[in-house]
């Protein structure tokens, strides 16, 4: 079961990167880009299924932290799909819509990571 964890939060990771790695590369001139959705539904994805393993081996878990996390997943892949979906459609997407994903996504890691 730990190595399926690790995987897991090596995906997780790895999701957090492409989104905010996406929002930087863009940044100037914001956008959607495709690694950042993609990037958004692995976090999702990824964070339900360490949530699932930790609660099926009896790991102690602090459900505030992973309800307010879940929440901002949630505000960061709705945005995400919307400028998307603009992007690939030829239309602008609002720089507020760029930059609430790559920025809720940069909030999310510091919910992670600072809060103990």
């Amino acid at each position: 079961m730990d190595i399926l964890k690790y995987i897991l939060v090596f995906l997780h990771i790895l999701g957090a990167a492409a989104i905010v790695g996406g929002w930087f590369a863009t940044f100037k001139k914001p956008t959607v880009l495709p690694v950042q959705l993609y990037g958004a539904i692995a976090q999702l994805v990824t964070g339900l299924a360490l949530v699932g393993i930790a609660g099926a081996t009896h790991d102690p878990l602090n459900y505030y932290k992973i309800g307010v996390k879940l929440l901002i997943a949630i505000v960061v892949l709705v945005p995400a799909v919307i400028g998307y979906r603009k992007a690939v459609s030829g239309a602008d997407v609002s720089t507020g819509l760029a930059h609430a994903v790559g920025g809720m996504a940069l909030i999310n890691i510091a919910v992670a990571t600072l809060w103990q």
